[in-house]
């Protein structure tokens, strides 16, 4: 059973820097390296991915969605690498193996997986997961769960 370390309210896009921190401190507390995003189409997850990411140190204009890519590697303040994947555009699990998704699990750096139900057989069982879930134009709730 999951149990919760976190729950967040986001009002708006001006709380993601204090979130992120807080998110942040939990990944560091929990010495995780896969952390889990799931969440509807368009409920945040790239956006709040960005701002955790800054508040690694990885500068902003840095972070994009890898919707296409699968994976963006960027660089936190310590010049550790940091991978984002986005598995949205994936069929199978296979696909993931082929770009070495295994590999970059395995590799003892932050990786932060959007849509990571396509690839659920691929994840190590010790990881985090946020969910973020719409709660009106611009809030979000954001739940942490291990």
């Amino acid at each position: 059973m999951s149990a919760s370390l976190l729950e967040i309210q986001l009002p708006n896009l001006a709380a993601l820097p204090a979130a992120a921190t807080q998110v942040r401190n939990v990944i560091q507390r929990q010495s995780a390296t896969i952390v889990c995003f799931e969440g509807e189409m368009g409920a945040g997850k790239t956006t709040f991915i960005k701002a955790l990411c800054e508040s690694l140190g990885v500068p902003a204009a840095d972070v994009s969605s890898p919707t296409f890519a699968l994976v963006n590697e960027y660089r936190d303040a310590r010049n550790q690498p940091i991978y984002h994947f986005d598995f949205y555009r994936l069929d199978s699990p296979d696909e993931a193996e082929r770009i070495g998704a295994l590999e970059y699990f395995d590799s003892g750096y932050l990786c932060l997986i959007e849509w990571p139900s396509r690839i659920e057989p691929l994840l190590p069982s010790n990881r985090l997961l946020i969910r973020l879930t719409v709660t009106g134009d611009e809030s979000r709730e954001l739940k942490i769960t291990n």
